[in-house]
């Protein structure tokens, strides 16, 4: 019901964001308006006002007082707009736009994202950093993200941004960077060409990238464990066996530490253990115990350390080093004469079938971990 007020007097315009936590804001809220004509619209210097009339954007008001110029007349279109009610059919409405610098947008991969690496293999990633984004065409802006909505918050700009940024993140590793290992000292230069590629893509949509940092990223912990182990082998110079044994060494020390029931098998351990680790240390300095061993066939797949000739198991942690055949499910190594896996239980005769991906429905190679369609995990 119009109230004398709304029939007679002209409107004044302004948006104050009281949150701080607003993009952009309607008026009026409900949805158009019969804005007077002579109705004043006040904008600051942090804002502009994307002024709508008959359903299309019109003009982008900068800061300062503007006098709108519409087709109600205070009184006569109320007595002209009697066949609708007295609904006036000329509508409009104002958009409010913060053009302030945003700051601190977080963004981050919900889920992990498949990165190729050249000595890793295909690595599922995650990443998380931070930017500052600002609208630079308000008119854009709106018609594109905000659409008919009577407001548009920091928390969905901000929920819109990252997975833009997951999305090109993912295209920038893969044609930048080829492994993992070299990702530490090329974090500034990954986030410079991060920018530039997101700024083509945001200005579709009336935004400015100001500033994009790149935090973190970070493999899954098998990974980062791989990475570590590469770099304890890098001061040990290459030495496998050096890099086992200090492991070994390790984990039974912080065995020890913890007491309790774990001291009974520490004993058993340190007795079927320490031979291994002693093995190849006697005449020679460490770290030369293969040349001390020509007679060496190779190390052990499982453990890393050296294995005599003929060997069909590991002395140290008793792995099949022989392999005469595998479970065509699950690839356990199988005993001459065993007719089921002791793994899974699947028939020894059974032949190795294609693994179907769960994602794309595309068939792989048996031995496939991942899917050569898509990358997901088989």
């Amino acid at each position: 019901m119009a109230t004398l007020r709304d029939v007679v007097f002209l409107e004044v315009l302004e948006w104050f964001d009281q949150s701080g936590t607003e993009v952009a804001h309607r008026l009026p809220e409900h949805g158009s308006g019969e804005f007077k004509f002579g109705a004043q619209c006040i904008v600051r210097d942090s804002q502009a006002a994307v002024f709508y009339s008959g359903g299309v954007a019109c003009d982008a008001l900068g800061p300062g007082r503007h006098t709108l110029t519409t087709k109600n007349v205070p009184l006569l279109t109320k007595l002209l707009s009697l066949p609708w009610g007295g609904t006036s059919p000329f509508r409009a409405e104002v958009y409010f736009v913060n053009l302030r610098v945003i700051n601190n947008l977080k963004w981050g991969t919900r889920d992990p994202v498949a990165f190729r690496d050249s000595e890793l293999g295909l690595v599922r990633l995650r990443a998380h950093g931070i930017c500052n984004i600002q609208v630079t065409q308000p008119v854009l802006f709106v018609n594109s993200l905000v659409g008919t909505e009577p407001t548009y918050d920091i928390s969905r700009l901000e929920d819109y941004l990252s997975e833009i940024v997951v999305s090109r993140l993912n295209d920038h590793l893969g044609e930048h960077l080829g492994s993992l290992i070299d990702l530490p000292s090329r974090y500034a230069e990954l986030s410079d060409g991060l920018t530039q590629r997101l700024a083509a893509d945001l200005s579709q949509y009336g935004l400015g990238l100001r500033d994009l940092y790149l935090n973190a990223i970070t493999p899954p912990a098998d990974v980062q464990q791989a990475i570590d182990d590469r770099s304890r082998l890098g001061v040990l110079g290459d030495d496998l066996p050096g890099l086992m044994k200090m492991k070994t060494a390790m984990a039974l020390e912080k065995a020890a530490a913890s007491g309790g029931a774990a001291e009974g098998g520490i004993g058993m351990g340190l007795g079927l253990m320490v031979p291994g680790l002693l093995s190849g240390m006697h005449g020679g300095a460490p770290g030369s115990a293969a040349a001390a061993r020509p007679e060496d066939d190779g190390p052990c797949p499982e453990c890393g350390l050296p294995v005599g000739p003929g060997a069909r198991f590991c002395p140290h942690c008793g792995h099949q080093v022989l392999v005469l055949r595998k479970c065509a499910k699950c690839a356990k190594n199988l005993s001459p004469k065993a007719r089921f896996c002791p793994a899974c239980g699947t028939p020894a005769s059974s032949p190795a079938a294609a693994r179907a991906c769960p994602s794309c429905r595309t068939e792989n190679r048996p031995e496939s971990v991942f899917c050569n369609q898509c990358g997901e995990k088989l």
